[in-house]
């Protein structure tokens, strides 16, 4: 005889979005038989997005090292003793010419990315003119720079930046273990600031830090419960030397996330957000072409392509296109003008 399955939460009806999930809800998705699981997810994201399209970003370290948050994960930390080198805010044009080698390979999304607490007001011109001129290559924009006060978000949006990203890493409970620096509360006060000038939110976190199936739940159960990011960046953690996780995690069995846990992570995300590009961040040059290809299936749609990401090593665009081209993906179209409507 044949048990019965518990059917699970209830899904959001069609392609509708859902605020009002619980714990105990997410919870009970990440419970499901596996196959299940990965039936929902892809039930939801064909309902709400192109089958089989990804879209392809490029991250670019425009302002490298020497931040004094102390973020347990980061080799850009003043806190850690990665060896890492502190550069200044790059020149515009050095910019302008990364974001046309990537549009050159197939990017239809910059990201542009500074190691700061918070930019300065000196600072806003040179982002001001790069996200100008990428946007006129066609290109969709997105910046993290950090905490950003209600004038600096406006000026960028002004500007005509597409994408703020700014993850809140963890869940609630987990986010003082890995920072000190700044609160879980003063994330939430940068992205209802972005929110409210109008730029669509890009807001992720990191798996893999050590910490419990609790804390991923907690994790995107705030995420599913604050107006859904438009873009949410799922991380693998990269354990680097000198840097308070990486060291701590080394030679541990929690130094990698169980790649079936990852998938479900991602499963998970794209249930609770149906209509959120979920992007497959850092970790993904460890990862097997059978977890991506399951990440894919799961719902994921975007990914960061190079060689690089901020610091860390990336798949790198060959390798991506031969992936993409054995899975039958191709690339999304850039859409470079979806702004939010600004908050009165």
């Amino acid at each position: 005889m044949h048990s019965v399955q518990n059917p699970g939460p209830r899904l959001s009806p069609g392609n509708g979005v859902r605020t009002d999930w619980t714990r105990a809800e997410i919870a009970a998705l990440f419970d499901l038989p596996f196959n299940d699981l990965m039936f929902e997810a892809q039930t939801v994201h064909r309902a709400n997005f192109p089958r089989n399209e990804v879209q392809l970003s490029t991250l670019l370290s425009i302002k490298t090292g020497g931040c004094q948050e102390d973020c347990g994960y980061c080799s850009q930390s003043t806190e850690a003793e990665s060896g890492l080198k502190a550069t200044k805010l790059m020149d515009v044009q050095a910019v302008l010419q990364a974001a046309a080698q990537a549009k050159d390979h197939g990017s239809g999304r910059f990201c542009m990315g500074a190691a700061w607490r918070n930019p300065k007001q000196r600072d806003m011109p040179k982002l001001v003119a790069m996200v100008q001129g990428v946007r006129a290559m066609g290109m969709e924009t997105c910046m993290t720079l950090g905490m950003l006060d209600a004038g600096q978000a406006k000026t960028l949006a002004d500007a005509g930046l597409d994408y703020y990203n700014h993850n809140i890493d963890t869940s609630p409970e987990n986010y003082a273990n890995v920072i000190t620096t700044r609160t879980f509360a003063d994330r939430i006060e940068t992205l209802e600031n972005v929110r409210n000038a109008g730029i669509n939110v890009c807001c992720g976190g990191i798996v893999g830090m050590g910490e419990k199936r609790s804390d991923r739940i907690g994790f995107l159960h705030a995420l599913a419960t604050m107006p859904h990011p438009e873009s949410v960046p799922i991380n693998a953690l990269v354990p680097v030397a000198g840097t308070v996780l990486g060291d701590m995690l080394k030679d541990t069995p929690l130094a990698k996330i169980d790649e079936v846990e990852f998938v479900r992570t991602v499963a998970v995300a794209r249930i609770v957000m149906p209509r959120s590009m979920v992007r497959l961040s850092a970790g993904r040059e460890s990862m097997s072409e059978a977890c991506q290809a399951l990440c894919f299936m799961a719902g994921a749609n975007s990914i960061f392509t190079g060689d690089k990401l901020l610091t860390a090593a990336n798949a790198g665009d060959d390798k991506d296109a031969a992936l993409l081209g054995k899975l039958g993906l191709s690339a999304m179209a850039a859409q470079p003008h979806g702004h939010l409507e600004a908050a009165e």
